[in-house]
């Protein structure tokens, strides 16, 4: 059994991450008779899946979700189908954010010239601008 913090040493993950994993039901610790949490060996593995799923942008929502397909070694459809909504969230956010680059290099081009003065941009330039970005 491993405490918390030497979990969180191992992990390289904060204490605190540690016991919000544990509240959100992502990972369980039994408990001394003191109140100490104690991790089996094998919870450095699961924070590291659970590290993993995060920065694959999932929330501690979905994480908890599939946590249990898993736990089982089990792909199933609804798993899979769950993971690939989460793909198309990501590749819908990561187009709005080329949307909102490319205004913002409109707004850079207009202000481009030494001429045009710092703080005024025409508002039918940057309107223009971006409808044509938003065009498909």
């Amino acid at each position: 059994m491993v405490r918390i913090g030497e979990l969180a040493a191992r992990s390289g993950v904060s204490v605190r991450a540690l016991r919000y994993y544990e509240e959100q039901g992502l990972l369980e610790a039994d408990r001394s008779e003191s109140g100490q949490r104690h991790y089996p060996e094998s919870a450095a593995d699961r924070v590291e899946l659970i590290q993993m799923l995060y920065s694959a942008g999932l929330s501690s929502r979905t994480v908890a979700e599939l946590l249990p397909c898993v736990d089982a070694k089990v792909s199933t459809p609804e798993s899979r189908a769950r993971l690939a909504a989460e793909r198309d969230r990501i590749d819908a956010q990561i187009a709005a954010l080329a949307r909102t680059r490319d205004n913002l290099d409109a707004v850079i081009a207009s202000t481009g010239s030494p001429a045009s003065g710092c703080a005024w941009i025409a508002d039918h330039d940057v309107a223009a601008q971006a409808s044509h970005s938003a065009t498909p």
